[in-house]
């Protein structure tokens, strides 16, 4: 059962990264976390500038980790910051990083990301900054269509997002999405993003296991 289900994510994957490359994003498939961990180290050339939002995913592969201990890049982490100052600082100097480190909430098979940002700091910076969005990206987030991704991004990543945060919302305390308009929702800003039009611009290492919410 095992060995079936490795090889319909491979094909689901090979699908996948084709479509993202039909919309001018370059798109990888690996296997499992580690090649994925190695595959992205040779995407990052040494001396580049990262920095990377909240990506569950990012973590869980050991990139964040392996990217501290070469000692050769320009890191701007938030989460070292001393101060709120400094951590404001260090999420604004993201925006002109050579390469940012995300996710994405779900992804379509046909190719297109949808993800959900409470300060939007993410979706801003996919959208536009970085000279490089690299995305790491597990099996469990591909779905059929544009309609099931922005489903999945609402009623799976957002609610479960919100279990990690000292917020007051109503997916905190049921798991379900009620559509909340309050200031501790986390759903404030949502992007689709459908083409890159810097060709390869947006790179995405599609794991072949389950990563992230």
């Amino acid at each position: 059962m095992q060995e079936c289900r490795k090889v319909r994510n491979r094909l689901l994957g090979a699908k996948v990264a084709d479509a993202l490359k039909a919309r001018n994003m370059d798109a990888w498939y690996v296997e499992t976390k580690e090649e994925a961990l190695e595959k992205a180290l040779s995407i990052i050339p040494d001396g580049s500038s990262v920095s990377w939002g909240g990506s569950m995913s990012v973590q869980e592969i050991g990139l964040i980790g392996a990217l501290k201990a070469k000692g050769t890049m320009e890191i701007y982490d938030r989460d070292a910051a001393a101060t709120p100052e400094e951590r404001q600082k260090a999420m604004r100097q993201a925006f002109f990083c050579d390469y940012f480190l995300a996710s994405s909430n779900a992804v379509s098979e046909d190719g297109i990301l949808v993800n959900i940002d409470g300060y939007a700091n993410r979706v801003a910076a996919i959208a536009f900054g970085p000279e490089h969005v690299l995305m790491v990206v597990g099996i469990n987030k591909v779905v059929k269509t544009e309609a099931d991704a922005l489903s999945r991004a609402r009623s799976i990543a957002a609610t479960s997002n919100a279990q990690r945060f000292e917020i007051n919302t109503p997916c905190k305390k049921t798991g379900a999405c009620a559509n909340c308009k309050i200031p501790d929702t986390i759903c404030c800003q949502f992007l689709t993003t459908r083409y890159s039009k810097a060709a390869g611009r947006i790179q995405v290492i599609l794991v072949g296991e389950d990563l992230g919410l």
